[in-house]
């Protein structure tokens, strides 16, 4: 409709201003860079509460505007409107009959979960009953989200989880979204239509369809991005400090990764806003939907640090998997934390694969060597030759970890002192057979003259002294239950305790000379010099040296639900791996992975041009070379969607002082806010980090702001700006904000392995960023 209300005003700036997409609860519909066009707002004062700039000229003129739809459309078009409502109430008749489909589905899973489970078969039904009502519960938000009209007339609803009518062999009512139906949902194109007609998105807010998006594929529009309209609506929404699920956006790029098989290392390579994170989330929601006996050993995902997995927390329990561990590298051993920092100098050494060779030599050389045994037995002495015993050690150690090979051992040698005792038994037997053969020969006459005498003959060492089967078993548990025999083994192949063992043979220089030959004396002496405390690279070591001690005994798994067990398990063995900001890891570090996923079910995503761990790698080859060799699979996502063209513009020069050879991320959207720096003095800095952080948060009043700064620069801010975060580059790496605050970018520049940092820290926005130089 055309108006020109004077209230109605069209409002300039003298710099872009903050881009505004729709939203309803402003009347904002539609804008152009410089000029923001109005359908509530009709008063000056009310600008702030939009997020406008306080400082900002502002100039009112009357405009008449036209009020537009989110994606352009006009509503004056009568025969437009009218099929997006018939579009609208269509699919809001749909999402009601949906979610009473759930709401039963829900309803009956409860009522059977009531029952007491009274075996192991009813406590695993009820394992996948309570997965299916979580599922069901937690699909609240987004419970359908698109539709695939086939060219053949079938009209499929695609949603977070799967729903069937009443019937088993009825169609679905709505397809899950991991399923093979829904793919095409995520990449048919008009080129390959894949026996599609029509895509379309639905946008919803709890129980009410708000909007469609109709994506015809007959090739009368071609659009670069899928579903593009709700896709960019998305990615302008407030950033509300926790990543949310992307199933309604996700782009081809994304799907082909999510769906590739789990056969091998996966490792993708993705610059900032290409959504790595969220392809590495959504790919363990459909490993486990399409590899049920996955669940059984559940997926590991590790991330950088707590905060970042605090901030993808929700995404999986909210796709319905709760099958997961996260944890960091440094949170891997259960009870085991790490107390102090330490140089990067010490973090490059001790993250070198050379350790895995050095501490298996180590824990080699603290095995047992063969020699003769004397064991003493029910008051006898009885020897165990040296190479009965260097036959044992081969055999026991053979694939096992230290502890396992001596229980092994341990088993061998009660077997070993057993045949010892029967073997001397039955010689000194004979040796005394013939000199009382003819006396047992006189009593064995007299006694069958005996008329009570038992005629029924004796057997085994009634009669002869050899022991039977029966006896020989026995005391061979006998040998293994005696408490001498056992203190014996101890003392001769000691108990060892992984922390003390590590501390000694670290702080040992003799040692680290002999086993760690490719160190240098100077590496040698800086690592022995460490303190007590744990260190983040000591921890691979760590992990390391446990895996070849082993436990002393198999733990116990303890806990109802798989994640649970496996949390508190060190050499939990998982169906899954997958890997945030992998580009972080040392080499020591991957060990710690393949120790845990032996069979390479891996999913690694990063960038390896944001790496700021201490070691050298500049490519993914270099990275993995030293673990994986050349047994994994590249991917490479090109896209990026979250942060604007005007902040990506910002990082060719830094990617080149970096010395990257990858071509950064193609940006998607733009934002139309150009970045803005100010230049004060150190002296000036927290006053202007506050006033500067205080305008931000006004502009993108809903969303967040985040501000990073270089390490020394940390007290001084955190200090003033209690209401933010404020962090380092790498601190800050896997987050994201709507507007970003830059301190002191140079300085940043300016620690080791800065570039990257820098990198890091101009693509953490996806609206707005403003740098703070220091003179």
């Amino acid at each position: 409709m055309g108006t020109t209300d004077p209230e109605l005003q069209a409002i300039e700036f003298p710099y872009p201003p903050p881009k505004f997409l729709p939203d309803e609860r402003h009347g904002i519909y539609a804008c152009r860079p410089n000029v923001l066009r109005l359908v509530r707002a009709r008063r000056a004062h009310e600008c702030e509460d939009l997020g406008m700039h306080p400082s900002s000229a502002l100039k009112f003129e009357t405009a008449g505007v036209s009020e537009v739809t989110p994606s352009g459309e006009s509503l004056t078009s009568t025969a437009a409107g009218v099929a997006r409502r018939s579009a609208v109430a269509e699919e809001q008749e749909f999402l009601d009959v949906a979610t009473a489909r759930r709401d039963t589905l829900a309803d009956h899973l409860q009522a059977e979960l009531s029952s007491e489970a009274l075996d192991a078969s009813e406590r695993a039904r009820q394992r996948m009953l309570r997965h299916q009502y979580e599922g069901l519960r937690r699909a609240q938000d987004g419970l359908v989200f698109g539709r695939l009209d086939g060219l053949d007339g079938t009209v499929r609803h695609v949603g977070r989880v799967g729903l069937r009518n009443d019937g088993e062999d009825s169609e679905p009512l709505l397809v899950d979204w991991r399923a093979p139906a829904a793919r095409p949902f995520y990449t048919a194109t008009a080129v390959d239509p894949e026996g599609q007609a029509r895509r379309r998105h639905i946008r919803t807010a709890g129980s009410v369809v708000v909007g469609v998006d109709d994506e015809p594929l007959d090739g009368t529009i071609t659009a670069e991005l899928v579903g593009e309209g709700a896709l960019l609506a998305a990615l302008d929404q407030r950033r509300s400090g926790r990543m949310s699920t992307a199933v309604s956006t996700l782009q081809r790029e994304q799907d082909d990764i999510i769906r590739a098989e789990a056969t091998g290392p996966l490792i993708v390579q993705g610059g900032p806003g290409t959504g790595k994170t969220v392809v590495a989330l959504h790919r363990v929601a459909y490993l486990l939907f399409a590899h049920r006996t996955m669940a059984d050993q559940a997926v590991l995902v590790l991330g950088p640090s707590p905060r970042f997995l605090q901030y993808i927390a929700q995404v999986l329990p909210a796709l319905g998997e709760t099958a997961v561990v996260s944890a960091t590298c440094d949170t891997l051993l259960p009870q085991i934390r790490v107390g102090r920092d330490e140089s990067r100098l010490l973090a490059e050494v001790k993250g070198r694969a050379l350790w895995q060779s050095v501490l298996e030599s180590y824990v080699a050389s603290l095995l047992p060597r063969p020699r003769e045994l004397k064991l003493r037995w029910e008051g006898e002495f009885y020897v165990i030759t040296a190479e009965a015993v260097g036959e044992a050690l081969a055999s026991a150690v053979q694939g096992r970890p230290y502890h396992r090979a001596r229980a092994a051992f341990a088993e061998q040698l009660h077997h070993l002192l057993a045949e010892a005792v029967v073997e001397q038994r039955g010689a000194l037997m004979n040796e005394m057979e013939e000199g009382f053969e003819d006396i047992l020969a006189r009593v064995d006459r007299g006694m069958q003259h005996d008329r009570h005498f038992d005629r029924r003959r004796p057997s085994g060492s009634d009669i002869d002294g050899l022991l039977s089967e029966e006896e020989v078993e026995d005391l061979r548990s006998r040998i293994a239950e005696n408490a001498t025999i056992a203190r014996f083994v101890e003392a001769w192949w000691p108990t060892l305790d992984a922390e003390a063992l590590l501390r000694d043979f670290l702080s040992d220089r003799t040692r680290l000379a002999r086993f760690a030959r490719q160190l240098s004396m100077e590496e040698i002496t800086a690592v022995s010099a460490e303190p007590a405390p744990w260190a983040s690279s000591d921890i691979p070591l760590l992990d390391a040296l446990a895996d070849l001690l082993g436990e002393v005994e198999a733990p116990q798994p303890q806990g109802e639900f798989v994640a649970d067990r496996a949390r508190r398990q060190r050499d939990w063995v998982y169906g899954h791996v997958v890997i945030d900001e992998a580009q972080e890891l040392s080499e020591m570090q991957w060990h710690m992975v393949l120790r845990r996923c032996p069979s390479r079910s891996i999913t690694a995503v990063g960038d390896i041009d944001q790496a700021e761990a201490a070691h050298r790698h500049t490519s993914w080859a270099q990275a993995v070379q030293a673990v994986l060799g050349e047994r994994w699979t590249a991917a490479e996502l090109t896209i990026c969607y979250r942060t604007p063209r005007e902040v990506m513009d910002l990082t060719e020069p830094v990617l080149a002082e970096a010395g990257s050879r990858n071509v950064p991320p193609r940006a998607v959207r733009s934002s139309g806010i150009a970045p803005w720096q100010l230049t004060i003095t150190p002296a000036e800095l927290a006053g202007a980090a506050v006033e500067a952080a205080r305008q931000l948060q006004r502009r993108w009043h809903g969303g967040t702001v985040g501000v990073i700064a270089p390490a020394v620069r940390l007290a001084e801010l955190q200090a003033v700006l209690s209401d933010v975060p404020v962090l380092t580059a790498t601190q800050s790496k896997g987050l994201e904000w709507d507007a970003t605050l830059l301190i002191d970018p140079q300085g940043i520049a300016a620690e080791p392995r800065g570039w990257n940092g820098l990198y890091v820290a101009l693509t953490r926005c996806t609206q707005e960023i403003g740098q703070l130089l220091l003179t």
